[in-house]
């Protein structure tokens, strides 16, 4: 049994983001091909208008400048074609792959991978794959074809020239094979290196405060100064292999250059009466040679720089292979704003576990239907608040089933059952916008009849622009149950089915709590069927019954 050899997983991933655009990279690689092929048309042009002034021929000037310009025109058009289409295609890819970044992370419960280094694969690595896309690609289809071409246009006119070419040419290639190796890991570096500075900048400008407190700032400032310094010394490492490829390649283009000038030159002088067929070499075909030398290097030359580029893009590849190789678990469904299920609420939840944090925990058995107020109650670590997330769709069982609305949790249903929820966290989250805009309503009775069944009058009432304050992400200006009371008044005003709240008594004094109670059994009076983990005692006694944790 032979063992086969597994492909770079990065390898891999490039091709599958080089398949995305290769029909439009097709079209440019050949347009681009027939822009480098008119090459030769403009070099006969100048050969027979410098052999007609040296040797005092009658010329149709006219005739030889319209073609160089036609010919310079026509190659002008096509390139300028074809890069509007290779930064089109590479565009379109480049949107694909950070959408798809996007919504499979932002997706994930769990992430391996911290959010500083996914926003720097997403806005400073992923730009790395369009030079690979617009260049690499039809480098290659260049390099296969133009120095053919030329090869055998020099050769038609000095076997010698052609030989000289072959014996130079081929050794970019080689020389690019094994510096590459080394870019790519110097690229892999760098990569690292750029993850690692976003990170640590990330994570200074959480802990600022607290740094200064411990009057840590200046340690802080060194770590990152030495942090940025090592992303410049791998960036000069990746710049200092680019150098080393491109000494490289000059060298050998040079000396093919140099071996045909000084032929060609010795040939005119006629020191030198071989190498080509048949009548010695003129003046005319001279220049042309000379004209065609650089040319048959420079698809070369190009295919040196896509390198690099293709070193980088691999690098970015790989990194998005391993991302999408982590099974760590996503919400059910695709997280999009769904359109609401009709019909009366049920909730059913039967032999159901999950895994969090490397432990499988067993969620109870539940039963819900609409205007039913129900409390998970158990000691810390439980399960709880697990169970609220499950019901969510925010965590995927790893055994039992779900049922919602009589259908069982799916990525096809989760979206229209997420429609139907409202969720008070522990913890409340406020987005930068205005109170009225956080509340979702535009008819200020609405507003004022939810605030007042949820006890919040009050409270924006003495709110510096009342709704028109913004409350920043903290909810600056409102204590924890405050917060939570415009949470109620906003889960009041959006009609939700189901009412979710995390521990929505916790921290807070009896009065305030009897408050977010009274509400909570007001929404379940209202129709909405309503869970709440908690163990406070005063709102378990409140609801209709309790299901009780625990800790596996």
């Amino acid at each position: 049994m032979t063992k086969q050899k597994q492909q770079d997983p990065g390898k891999q991933r490039l091709s599958q983001i080089d398949s995305q655009a290769r029909p439009d990279l097709r079209k440019v690689a050949l347009l681009q091909t027939l822009a480098g092929a008119i090459w030769p048309v403009q070099a006969l042009a100048i050969a027979y208008v410098i052999q007609g002034w040296v040797t005092g021929q009658d010329i149709n000037i006219v005739l030889a400048i319209s073609g160089y310009v036609l010919a310079g025109a026509a190659r002008a058009l096509l390139t300028s074609l074809s890069g509007r289409i290779a930064y089109a295609a590479a565009d379109k890819v480049l949107k694909g792959e950070r959408q798809k970044l996007l919504e499979r992370e932002t997706r994930r419960i769990e992430h391996n991978v911290s959010s500083a280094a996914l926003a720097a694969l997403a806005v400073e690595k992923l730009p790395h794959l369009v030079p690979h896309l617009t260049r690499y690609v039809p480098a290659m289809t260049q390099t296969m074809v133009l120095p053919l071409l030329f090869i055998a246009l020099v050769a038609s006119v000095s076997w010698a020239a052609a030989l000289a070419l072959l014996l130079t040419g081929p050794l970019i290639p080689v020389f690019m094979a094994v510096i590459g190796i080394r870019a790519r890991a110097a690229s892999d570096r760098q990569m690292k290196e750029i993850s690692d500075l976003n990170s640590i900048l990330v994570d200074r400008l959480a802990a600022l405060s607290d740094l200064r407190l411990l009057n840590a700032a200046r340690q802080s400032e060194r770590v990152f100064a030495g942090q940025a310094n090592r992303l410049h010394t791998r960036t000069m490492g990746v710049l200092r292999v680019a150098f080393l490829s491109s000494t490289m390649l000059e060298f050998f283009s040079a000396l093919g250059i140099v071996l045909v000038a000084i032929f060609v030159g010795f040939s005119l002088l006629g020191r030198i009466s071989w190498g080509v067929w048949g009548a010695p070499l003129d003046v005319g075909q001279g220049v042309f040679l000379l004209l065609m030398v650089p040319e048959f290097f420079r698809p070369l030359r190009e295919l040196s720089l896509a390198w690099h580029d293709r070193a980088s893009a691999a690098s970015v590849a790989a990194e998005l292979a391993a991302l999408e190789a982590d099974q760590s678990p996503s919400i059910v469904g695709l997280g999009e704003k769904g359109q609401r299920s009709d019909g009366s609420v049920a909730i059913a939840l039967t032999g159901a576990a999950l895994k969090r944090d490397g432990r499988e925990i067993l969620l109870p058995d539940l039963d819900i239907s609409a205007g039913e107020a129900v409390v998970i109650s158990g000691p810390s670590g439980s399960g709880k608040s697990t169970c609220l997330k499950a019901v969510a769709g925010m965590l995927p069982l790893t055994s039992g089933a779900l049922f919602v609305d009589g259908q069982i949790m799916s990525d096809d249903v989760a979206d229209a059952w997420r429609a139907r929820l409202a969720w008070v966290p522990q913890r409340i989250h406020f987005r930068d916008i205005s109170l009225r805009e956080f509340l979702n309503a535009d008819d200020d009775t609405q507003i004022a009849d939810a605030l007042a069944k949820a006890n919040a009058v009050h409270i924006v009432e003495r709110l510096p622009g009342g709704l028109d304050a913004r409350l920043g992400e903290s909810g600056a200006g409102v204590s924890g149950g405050e917060a939570r009371r415009l949470m109620l008044a906003r889960a009041l005003l959006s009609g939700a089915d189901v009412v979710l709240a995390d521990e929505p008594t916790a921290d807070l004094d009896r009065e305030t709590a009897d408050k977010i109670i009274s509400t909570l059994r007001r929404l379940a009076d209202n129709g909405a069927a309503v869970l709440v983990a908690s163990h406070d005692p005063d709102l378990i006694t409140s609801f209709d019954r309790s299901i009780k944790t625990e800790i596996t």
